[in-house]
This record gives structure tokens, C-alpha cells and sequence, in this order.
């Protein structure tokens, strides 16, 4: 008879009331709702999505032990505890439990297991290439990566948050990225991405450029107006702070670099109302493609590069708490 790994999990890493220990199926459940759901429900910043039983299955071989210890102290993109210091060790693990149950992909004794996965008899080898993925700045990067089907390559161009790290080369010509039409003549008459951006400053993420440092160095000279081509922009110096709960820092939302680019109206009052307390904003709006999401993830940087909006520390004694 299969044991159900949900309740097995709750059964095993309950909490202990007195000398009894209370099963609780739901806490891994509630935790993961209230704090995890945003990456973990997406697959945001490279975070193994819950359901996705492959990417869960390698994580586990090294052990549960050490599966909780990355979540726990933080790991890559992750904060330790997922950016909430309020939750306790025994929250962090019930909630582990809870997507690795959710997601099918088994568990392991929780020492690490060293023996290697043994290859299926007559199944063929994963073919994989070299593939030199130049940056905008020219040099460059040669990384091992599967060989996609070019129907698979084209049909996960325009995925949600597509400006993340994608896998194999970066900015390929027009007539090869799956957007444009290769049997168009015109496609091939189109600038490639990788001269256009020569001698822009690089970025650590979306498509590898910084263009705060590009428009600020003077190297583009974004039109502002569609119709008059001397329209100069209307530009606002104002920061505006948002508290954010938890360990994590406050966001900081500057005017200036924005309205370099865009009229007030891109914004205001369809996305953003214009009053003080008049927005709520959360993550999973964002990833939902609504609020700061309307551009990025898309047409600005994505999600992952946390510290670009998350940019004011907190006092020591708030950041400790976690209260603002």
C-alpha cells in the first residue's frame, strides 16, 4: 500500500506539542501560499516551480538536509527564510515538504545519496553543443546547452518573463531569434541586435544591456515624441519610497530615469493612480504581468534583479523584526 507523501510528510516533521507529535498537512500549505507562491508558483528568477517534478527530483538527490538548509539560509536569487525572517526553521521545512509533495518528485533519507543515476538501456545520449554566446560588449561566453528543436525554440520566445537568462545564445540575427519571419527578405535587411548594441554599457541581466548608463553616457537619444522629433522630455527628479515588509529592503521608484523615457501618461492614471496609498502592489501582481509588470519582465529588466528596485536598507531594528 503507497503511503500518501503529503500526509507522510506532515506525520514525520510535525510539530511537537508536549511529548506528542501533531501531524499539520496544512502549515507547509499556508506558508508557501503566504510567502513562497510568488517564485515557486512562477519559476521566477530560476526557482524550481512547484508541480515541475524534474527540476524538484535533482534538487532532492543530495538530501533533504541539505534541501532545507538552502532554503533556510538562502540560496542565488533566494533570501534566507524567502525574505521573511519571522518564519521559523520548522515553517521553512513543513513548507519544503509541502512542494516537494505537491510537485511529485519523491523523497529521499535525508543524507545525501552519492550513487549516480544509471542510463536507461537503449536510451540515447542528450546531444549537446557548444554554443558561443557573444555579450553586447563583443566578447564572448561559450556555455555547454541542449540542442532545442527549432519548433520548441520558437514557441517559448514569448513566454512569460522571456528577459530572463535564455538558454543558449543571446540576441541571435532577426531572421533566427523565432520572432521575425525568415522567408521575409526584409527580416534579413533588420539590424542585428548585437550591432546595434556595440559599445553599450552591460547589464547583468534582460538582454545584457544597462541603458540607465547608456542614455546617461549619451550614446542614444530616445525620441519622445512620435510626431516632433525635437520634443524634449518633461523630466521629473522625484523618488518615491514604498515600505516592504519582512528582511527585504524598501523599494525605491525613481521618477527620473522613467520619464527620461516615457510621458507621465504611459503610466498615470491607468496603471499607477497618482495619489499617496491609492496603489497596492505585491509580487504576484507583478509576475502576473500587472502593475511595474507591464514593462518588466518584458520590455525592461525582469524580475530577478531584486536589488535594482529593492534598493533602501532598512534600520537595523526593522530589518531584524521584520515590522515597518
Amino acid at each position: 500500500m503507497k503511503t500518501n507523501p503529503i500526509i507522510l510528510a506532515g506525520i514525520i516533521f510535525g510539530v511537537l506539542t508536549g511529548s506528542a507529535m501533531t501531524a499539520e498537512p496544512s502549515r507547509g500549505k499556508a506558508v508557501y501560499e503566504s510567502n513562497c507562491i510568488a517564485c515557486h508558483g512562477t519559476g521566477v528568477a530560476g526557482a524550481p516551480k512547484v508541480g515541475d517534478s524534474g527540476r524538484w527530483s535533482v534538487r532532492i538527490k543530495s538530501g533533504m538536509a541539505a534541501l532545507y538548509a538552502s532554503a533556510i539560509k538562502g540560496k542565488s536569487a533566494m533570501p534566507p527564510k524567502g525574505g521573511n525572517p519571522a518564519l521559523s526553521d520548522d515553517d521553512i521545512r513543513a513548507t519544503v515538504d509541502y512542494m516537494v509533495a505537491q510537485s511529485g518528485a519523491g523523497k529521499p533519507s535525508p543524507a545525501a545519496s552519492t550513487a549516480k543515476p544509471a542510463a536507461a538501456k537503449g536510451a540515447a545520449p542528450v546531444e549537446k553543443a557548444e554554443i558561443s554566446r557573444p555579450d553586447p560588449v563583443g566578447a564572448a561566453v561559450t556555455t555547454a546547452a541542449p540542442l532545442v528543436p527549432p519548433a520548441m525554440a520558437a514557441s517559448e520566445v514569448n513566454r512569460f518573463n522571456r528577459l530572463l537568462m535564455p538558454v543558449g545564445r543571446r540576441h541571435p540575427p532577426p531572421a533566427e531569434d523565432g520572432i521575425h519571419d525568415p522567408s521575409n527578405d526584409a527580416t534579413h535587411v533588420l539590424q542585428p541586435p548585437l550591432d546595434a548594441y556595440t559599445g553599450f554599457p552591460p547589464g547583468p541581466a534582460g538582454n545584457g544591456v544597462d541603458w540607465v548608463k547608456t542614455l546617461e553616457q549619451g550614446k542614444i537619444k530616445p525620441r519622445y515624441d512620435r510626431k516632433d522629433p525635437n520634443a524634449a522630455p518633461v523630466v521629473m527628479d522625484l523618488n518615491i519610497v514604498r515600505e516592504v515588509k519582512g528582511s527585504m529592503p524598501d523599494v525605491v521608484y525613481p521618477h527620473k530615469q522613467h520619464t527620461e523615457w516615457l510621458d507621465c501618461s504611459n503610466c498615470h492614471p491607468a496603471i499607477f493612480i497618482p495619489q499617496k496609498g491609492a496603489n497596492q502592489i505585491s509580487m504576484a501582481q507583478i509576475l502576473l504581468g500587472q502593475k511595474c509588470g507591464v514593462c518588466h519582465g518584458k520590455v525592461a529588466f525582469p524580475v530577478s534583479e531584486c536589488r535594482l528596485c529593492h534598493s533602501k536598507k532598512k534600520p537595523m531594528g526593522v530589518a531584524q523584526t521584520g515590522k515597518n
